[in-house]
């Protein structure tokens, strides 16, 4: 069953170009930088970056592109881990993303949980509205990675592109189904490291 994902998966990014590279991109976080858990990412030896992502958010910088993120992180609203856990986990992925060679323009996070009623949480738009503001781009010249509907759903609300990216932990096929029903030629691919090749080379 993965195997038939992935190769659909391929198929889908093979017949995926761009007209031209983005100013900007804006990432998730889990899922997409670093594996995801269900469990939620609680602390610093918990963030681990899937193979790949951080050379690929290198890229993107030496390309000159814009990098944000945009991160939904509930466990702050369920109090599962304290602002001191959450800062600590945020300098690992930072010291990480540098160490690689790559550079973040801005990280905006929601720290709110799903029942809040908040305007940041995904899948609204507020922090990929943020991310906009504060690199300073229109949203038709940035493109959305991420591996949820939500990604998806803020992504299209912004008026951002959205690229969708196989490597969090939920239901790739049930996931993919419904962003299509959404947006019909949206490109997947396996993983960051993959959707920036072909972003950058068409590969």
């Amino acid at each position: 069953m993965e195997n038939k994902q992935a190769n659909k998966a391929a198929n889908k990014a093979a017949k995926w170009q761009i007209k031209k590279l983005p100013t900007g991109v804006i990432l998730d976080r889990d899922g997409v930088i670093n594996f995801d858990s269900p469990d939620y990412i609680l602390t610093p030896e918990q963030w681990q970056p899937i193979p790949g992502s951080l050379a690929a958010i290198a890229l993107l910088s030496r390309a000159g592109i814009v990098v944000s993120i945009a991160s939904n992180q509930s466990a702050l609203a369920r109090g599962m881990l304290d602002d001191a856990t959450f800062a600590a986990i945020h300098a690992r992925m930072m010291l990480a993303i540098e160490a690689a060679g790559g550079q973040l323009s801005h990280v905006a996070y929601c720290p709110h949980g799903p029942d809040d009623q908040c305007e940041c949480r995904k899948p609204l738009s507020g922090l990929l509205v943020e991310c906009l503001a504060a690199m300073r781009l229109p949203a038709d010249e940035v493109i959305m990675i991420g591996d949820s509907l939500r990604d998806v759903q803020a992504a299209l609300t912004a008026g951002v592109r959205p690229l969708l990216v196989q490597s969090g932990y939920g239901d790739a096929s049930a996931i993919l189904k419904k962003a299509h029903a959404l947006d019909a030629d949206i490109a997947v691919f396996p993983d960051l490291q993959a959707a920036v090749n072909a972003l950058l080379h068409g590969d």
